[in-house]
């Protein structure tokens, strides 16, 4: 065998312990072809094998040779024929039936000449170094046009991996639009191996980030305008990932992600063991810190099946600390999954604190893989499937499993081995029950993922157990830790912006005693306040969720056209519309804090038109500590989701506003039992989905619930340290590039409580780094951030909107500025103090985005369906475009104000002709609309006509 040096190899683990780069920094200039031969040597010395092809006709005589060598068979020409017709180069299969090849699929029955079968791999994923390594480089695929790909790694003559490189100083993003492009071009074409590609790599050498071939959106959505005519996958930019050493140091130079990355047994370990292939057809392929939670929860429970006085105690198991939003679920059942393959297990318990967060993540797993997980509606159920053989991985509450075990003393399952892995490490789960699973089960081997531990600084002070007050007490020793610090800076969650509104004016140096003051909340609770916080909301509430973004206005149609025989029309545009945005919780104190605000946004609602109002909802159940006494984070006991204990006059107040939610949403929820599960179900679904614009809540929905749609928290209550990170965090979830940040607005001054939960769950100097920076920081500037206010100077100096921009750089430095402006202004629109700062008119927005539309049909290709700069240093943030450009009804609108001027205003013309050609989407139809305005007469029915 061929010797090479192995830079960093790990045997046991696929993420290397801690790394420091052995690499000299470069001092000189590198272009992109030096970039490639050195990333290609680099791979050759870690034991990759270099092959001289760029052709199709090469790529399957090479990849016949390795596919014989893995399986030690020579393909006759009629066998060899029959597996490429009618398995790996199926024309009817797409990139979706590949990757499930690779990834489920990947042994195939060979009916042999003889008449005999023989089963045939494309990849081992049982001895992970009997696949083959190989590297090509500039390989040549005909499709749409001919186009050249950078680097790709073949797995056994497939490629599997591929890499697009730029020179240092490009943006990266800029090789994610080349991919994109290619998909749509070229990976399709010829033999369509290509599309077997699961893992892409981008990188200018400086930084480098890794994807799946399916990047967190569903592979349906967008469907391949190529001649191909089969499905490609849709790819946002925002979930791409770094890489990353078990210490969370991101590795970003490309001599070194290549080290650690693509030494052989990491990569090999990544494609064969850490990408799930979930039931949506997607391929999801873990982070690093996933893929080390999973390893050592793995390595805990064989250290303890090794030791066996460890089982049955909480040295057999530990606890995982990953911040709120950074996707636990899925490292959970990756480590309950390999797990559950141990002959010597015999159950795994999946067990979560509630009922809410039971269906979700049921539904959760459901996505990962159909069946591998078994939920469960009653301890009659839990009980067949604890002695069926064929569940493996059930999923439960603890509630259930307590009635389950108190019961059924003796049962046999308490003598086996069990795994028992808790979602959530929360305070509910310390205590009795607790003490009675570990009592019960004499071979447990106990494991808990939480995004805010319960340190000794935020435990609470009446637990009646003192040796179960920590989550170290309950669940062992910590194995790994993910801090919200850490995805923020690796942008695997959003930073949150915080609004104070100050709302009741305090003596001073009163003390806020640490106790739950009923008077306090009483005095909070006065009508004049709950009016005031309820009109702010009203008033703000477009703004915060960038609803504001939509440039018509509704009043203006109205009044300008017939109300009585438009108004259906005008509620079904505005239902469509009101998609445009985000929505918001509103998390208030108390139940009674709760039924007093929906009050008042009905007070408040009927007053506004219609198409004015927005979709509020209310939800809240019983908790037995509400009022009487203070609870540490401010939330009581979360989710609870029982309304039976509620008092009659607040269980006839929800059932009324669940009657309000029937309405509207044509539904048959109730307060009873059953059907206030489903109507939780159906509210969270809601609420994803984006038909609930503004949830009430007390406690409900803070903890557990995902929905990256939800981009503000109202908060009206008290919170710390955990309940303050798992509330806020229901608004961090990445989504787009127009989603920058989570919006908290306080109605309490919570700014010390905030503090006070960064750096606990962060680090003591974390502060600037989860939070973004004020108003004054993004308007003006900061010494190492240029403010919107010399931005726009900047423009207005360098590119007079009267002014002809001349030239290629000209061009690039319009483009790159107007990039900082669009971003900056994202950011800013969601301040109460930016109203009347925005220094341009809408009118001159409208033209620097013409002007800028323009350059980006320059730079692009003139090919149908292309949509991505194909310049090598050029990106244009159309997303952001398109967030605030007008729309139909804007242009609509306008018309029927031109008619109303019995079509005398010719500025109006000139304002429908601007705002066209500032819109990506309406310009094209521009032909189309101003043949249409001809049309209008004094007797036009504008909307009908249209």
């Amino acid at each position: 065998m061929e010797k090479y040096d192995v830079i960093i190899e790990n045997i046991d683990s696929t993420v290397v312990s801690k790394y420091e780069s052995r690499f000299e920094r470069m001092t000189e200039y590198q272009s992109e072809s030096e970039l490639e031969k050195s990333l290609i040597n680099q791979l050759v010395s870690q034991g990759y094998e270099y092959i001289d092809i760029h052709r199709t006709d090469d790529l399957l005589i090479n990849l016949r040779k390795q596919l014989e060598r893995l399986n030690n068979y020579k393909f006759s020409e009629k066998e060899w024929k029959q597996i490429l017709d009618n398995y790996l180069i199926n024309k009817n299969e797409g990139i979706v039936e590949k990757t499930r090849k690779v990834q489920e699929d990947y042994i195939y029955s060979l009916t042999k000449d003889d008449g005999s079968t023989q089963n045939i791999r494309i990849i081992d994923k049982t001895n992970i170094h009997n696949n083959y390594l190989q590297v090509i480089n500039q390989f040549e695929i005909e499709g749409i046009r001919k186009n050249r790909y950078d680097v790709t790694i073949l797995v056994n003559g497939l490629p599997l991996i591929h890499i697009e490189l730029k020179r240092r100083g490009v943006s990266i993003k800029e090789a994610f639009n080349q991919i994109t492009r290619y998909h749509h071009e070229s990976f399709w074409a010829e033999s369509g191996l290509f599309e077997y590609v699961q893992i892409y790599v981008i990188s200018n050498g400086t930084h480098t980030k890794y994807y799946s071939n399916t990047t967190r959106e569903q592979a349906s959505k967008e469907n391949s305008k190529s001649p191909s005519n089969k499905r490609k996958t849709s790819h946002s930019f925002e979930f791409t990932s770094y890489w990353a050493d078990a210490e969370n140091n991101t590795i970003k130079e490309l001599r070194d992600f290549a080290a650690t990355f693509f030494s052989k047994h990491t990569i090999l370990n990544i494609i064969t063991r850490y990408c799930v292939f979930t039931v949506d057809n997607l391929l999801l392929v873990m982070r690093p810190y996933q893929i080390v939670a999973t390893e050592r929860i793995i390595n805990r429970v064989n250290i303890a099946l090794n030791d066996k006085k460890r089982i049955g105690t909480i040295r057999a198991g530990g606890y995982v600390w990953h911040t709120t939003g950074s996707g636990k679920t899925l490292t959970s059942f990756k480590a309950a999954r390999i797990i559950s393959e141990n002959p010597d297990i015999k159950k795994v318990l999946f067990v979560v604190d509630r009922k809410d967060l039971d269906y979700q993540t049921m539904k959760e797993y459901d996505k990962f893989e159909r069946g591998a997980a078994n939920s469960n509606t009653s301890t009659s159920v839990l009980k067949k499937q604890l002695e069926s053989p064929d569940n493996k991985i059930i999923i439960t509450t603890i509630q259930k499993l307590s009635i389950f075990i108190s019961k059924n003393k003796d049962h046999p399952i308490y003598k086996e081995n069990v795994v028992l892995i808790f979602d959530e490490c929360h305070r509910s789960q310390f205590g009795e029950m607790h003490l009675a699973i570990t009592k019960s089960f004499k071979k447990y081997f106990i494991f808990g993922f939480t995004g805010t531990p319960i340190f000794a600084v935020n435990t609470t002070t009446h637990n009646k157990f003192p040796m179960l007050k920590t989550t170290e007490q309950v669940f062992g020793d910590q194995l790994h830790t993910y801090t919200i610090v850490d995805a923020i800076r690796d942008g695997n969650v959003l930073p949150f912006r915080i609004d104070y509104i100050n709302t009741v004016k305090e003596k001073e140096n009163i003390k806020d005693e640490e106790v739950y003051d009923i008077q306090r909340e009483q005095a909070l609770l006065k009508k004049e306040r709950i009016k005031d916080i309820t009109s702010y909301i009203l008033e703000h509430f477009n703004q915060k969720t960038k609803r504001q973004e939509r440039s018509y206005d509704f009043n203006k149609l109205i009044n300008i056209a017939d109300v009585a025989k438009r108004r259906g029309k005008v509620d079904e545009i505005k239902r469509e519309t009101q998609l445009t945005g985000f929505n918001s919780i509103f998390a208030v104190a108390s139940i009674k804090a709760a039924r007093k605000y929906y009050e008042e946004f009905k007070i408040q609602q009927a007053k506004l038109p219609p198409e004015q109002r927005i979709k509020v909802a209310l939800i809240y159940s019983w908790s037995p500590n509400e009022g009487s006494e203070y609870v540490q984070d401010g939330l009581f006991d979360e989710n609870n989701e029982s309304t039976e204990g509620l008092d009659k006059s607040s269980r006839d107040f929800l059932e009324e506003a669940i009657k309000d939610y029937n309405e509207y949403f044509g539904t048959s929820y109730d307060t009873s039992s059953e059907k206030f599960q489903n109507y939780y179900k159906d509210l969270s679904l809601r609420v994803k989905n984006r038909e609930v614009d503004l949830l009430i809540v007390v406690n409900m929905f803070l903890t557990g619930f995902d929905a990256t749609t939800l981009n503000t928290l109202w908060v009206d209550k008290n919170l710390r340290y955990h309940g303050l990170i798992q509330a806020f965090s229901r608004t961090n979830r990445i989504l787009n590039s127009i989603k920058t940040f989570g919006n908290i607005v306080c109605f309490r001054n919570l700014e010390k409580q905030v503090n006070d939960a960064i750096a606990v769950f962060g680090n003591k100097n974390a502060k600037g780094i989860v939070l973004l920076k004020s108003f004054n920081d993004y308007y003006y500037g900061t010494n190492d951030f240029i403010g919107y206010k010399v931005l726009i100077e900047k423009l207005l100096s360098e590119f007079p909107i009267n002014k002809q921009i001349i030239g290629e750089k000209a061009e690039k430095d319009f483009i790159k500025l107007y990039n900082l402006i669009l971003k900056t202004k994202n950011i800013l629109q969601a301040f109460d103090d930016f109203k009347g700062k925005e220094i341009l008119s809408s009118f001159d927005f409208q033209d620097y985005q013409s002007i800028y539309i323009d350059l980006y049909d320059k730079y692009r290709k003139k090919v149908k369906g292309d949509v991505v700069s194909i310049e090598d240093d050029l990106v244009f943030e159309l997303e952001l475009v398109k967030s605030v450009e007008v729309n139909i009804d804007y242009i609509l609108m306008l018309v029927a104000k031109y008619q109303e001027d019995n079509m005398q205003d010719k500025e109006i013309v000139v304002q429908i002709s601007k705002a066209i050609d500032s819109s990506p989407t309406l310009r094209n139809k521009k032909d189309l609309i101003m043949k249409f305005i001809e049309t209008i007469n004094v007797e036009s029915d504008v909307v009908d006509d249209w």
